[in-house]
């Protein structure tokens, strides 16, 4: 019955696409993110379906869409380059086989990144596309939340749908997505043009942001913690009333406190240190294996490079009684854990100059459109929130990137991809002086040139009266309304 609704949604979603080619996108988001073939038992799990889809999406646009905005931006070259940096050093990888079986789904996330924002021309899509993404997100989330909710969960137990905990499916990874989804729900429930806001679907946008919140508890992830912390100081940023909200936050926290599980309070009290912690203290000792490897291999080791560490760690710690207890560890074969030592150990420094450079340049100017659009009014009233909320997204990631290697996951190129179509559409259709921290402000610049200007202009000389009339004369000496007798 599953795999009848799987391929009933497809097929529609697939025969819409030839009416609207733009679909074929979104079906593509959506095939990347569910991965509706490992849910299915049979039917789906058959046929190529992702690749199917991303031909699709590929005709779609180049039979029947606008390809007056195919320039690549900046930052489309940079993933160029990434994409052919990521294909030589699959060429010379440590392990070919595992480097080639990752570098499949690898290209086609950098690729189709660099594709869709060539597709992203109106706000319809750019807002389509973020639909998409969340709604399949909440296909994930929402049942994560309900397992939550209803008793079970636990840190590599949560079954979100399939058995297998890697992709979108794996704990670390799908709380830090989901904690960084949050406010582009929030957006989407006050300024959607598509699903416009209502109490109904606000209720749904806010039940969702409920369901991501939910999710790290039922994961008993750490990452997921530290990523809705940073989640409520950027969104403190956001509101206007900031008393009130600390207020609120701190007095949901107290309220939540008591009813979390035992297991989930005593996994995060192992945040206050490492030591005497097996997971923390082997992801220490895989960075400073990458950091001497990466001496050796500036250019990187290609993907799955981390198949070749052999560690040594040290989990001493001292007990409440001040008994120090050492303990030392051997293991072999441990994966990243880190987005950043993922980027350097597989791509070296020039692959991670360029994942760094491609996320710091997309942070940067959503705060430009940001801060340029924070007071407009009317029908651009919708831009410097979407700035925010992508921005805010972007780096929820990033931290939550620190602590699992997710440094090609495609959700994140997806959140790249419409950051790049949203800024060209605000540059060509918007169009207004944007902010710059570099330079003066706008209007000091402005009363700089008229001040200057009126001082080096000459007053102008009257205009000479011209004589009047005898008749016209006449007229200006009588009274207005009629004679001062009244005839």
């Amino acid at each position: 019955m599953r795999d009848l609704f799987l391929i009933g949604f497809l097929v529609a979603i697939l025969l819409a696409g030839f009416r609207r080619p733009f679909l074929f996108v979104c079906a593509y988001v959506y095939v990347d993110i569910v991965s509706p073939q490992r849910i299915s038992y049979y039917l789906l799990s058959s046929v190529p379906v992702s690749l199917i889809v991303f031909i699709a999406a590929f005709l779609g646009w180049a039979i029947n869409d606008d390809k007056s905005l195919s320039k690549p931006t900046p930052r489309q070259v940079l993933l160029i380059l990434l994409l052919l940096y990521c294909g030589y050093t699959t060429l010379t990888a440590d392990y070919p086989d595992a480097a080639l079986e990752k570098w499949d789904w690898v290209w086609k996330a950098l690729v189709f990144s660099i594709f869709m924002p060539m597709t992203l021309y109106t706000r319809i899509r750019i807002e389509g596309v973020l639909l998409f993404m969340l709604l399949c997100l909440s296909s994930i989330a929402v049942v994560g939340g309900a397992k939550t909710l209803a008793g079970g969960g636990g840190y590599g137990t949560l079954n979100l749908m399939v058995a297998n905990n890697s992709g979108m499916y794996e704990s670390s990874t799908i709380s830090a997505f989901a904690i960084c989804s949050i406010p582009l729900i929030l957006y989407m429930a006050k300024y959607s043009t598509i699903v416009r806001p209502t109490i109904f679907s606000r209720l749904y946008w806010y039940a969702l942001a409920f369901a991501c919140l939910l999710i790290p508890i039922g994961t008993q992830t750490r990452t997921g913690l530290l990523c809705i912390v940073l989640a409520g100081v950027l969104e403190l940023r956001a509101t206007k009333r900031r008393f009130l909200y600390i207020g609120i936050i701190a007095a949901i926290a107290t309220a939540g406190i008591p009813f979390l599980p035992k297991t989930y309070t005593q996994r995060m009290d192992t945040i206050q240190g490492y030591k005497g912690d097996a997971s923390a203290s082997t992801r220490l000792a895989v960075w400073k294996w990458t950091l001497d490897y990466s001496k050796s291999h500036p250019f990187g080791g290609g993907f799955e490079a981390y198949r070749g560490n052999k560690l040594t760690i040290d989990m001493s710690y001292r007990t409440a009684d001040g008994t120090v207890v050492s303990v030392v560890g051997y293991d072999a074969g441990r994966s990243f854990h880190n987005a950043y030592f993922e980027m350097l150990g597989e791509q070296g420094y020039p692959g991670l100059a360029l994942f760094l450079a491609v996320h710091l340049i997309g942070i940067f100017r959503m705060e430009v459109i940001r801060r340029s659009y924070l007071k407009e009014q009317g029908a651009n009233a919708w831009v410097s929130p979407l700035a925010a909320a992508l921005q805010h997204a972007h780096l929820i990631y990033m931290l939550g990137s620190s602590f699992v290697g997710i440094a090609f996951q495609p959700y994140i190129y997806y959140i790249i991809a419409v950051e790049i179509g949203f800024d060209r559409y605000v540059q060509i259709h918007v169009k207004r002086r944007v902010w710059n921290p570099f330079r003066k402000r706008r209007r000091d610049v402005e009363a700089e040139e008229e001040a200057s200007e009126a001082e080096a202009l000459p007053e102008p000389e009257p205009e000479p009266e011209r004589p009047l009339s005898a008749a016209a004369e006449r007229r200006r000496a009588q009274p207005r309304w009629g004679n001062v007798n009244g005839k």
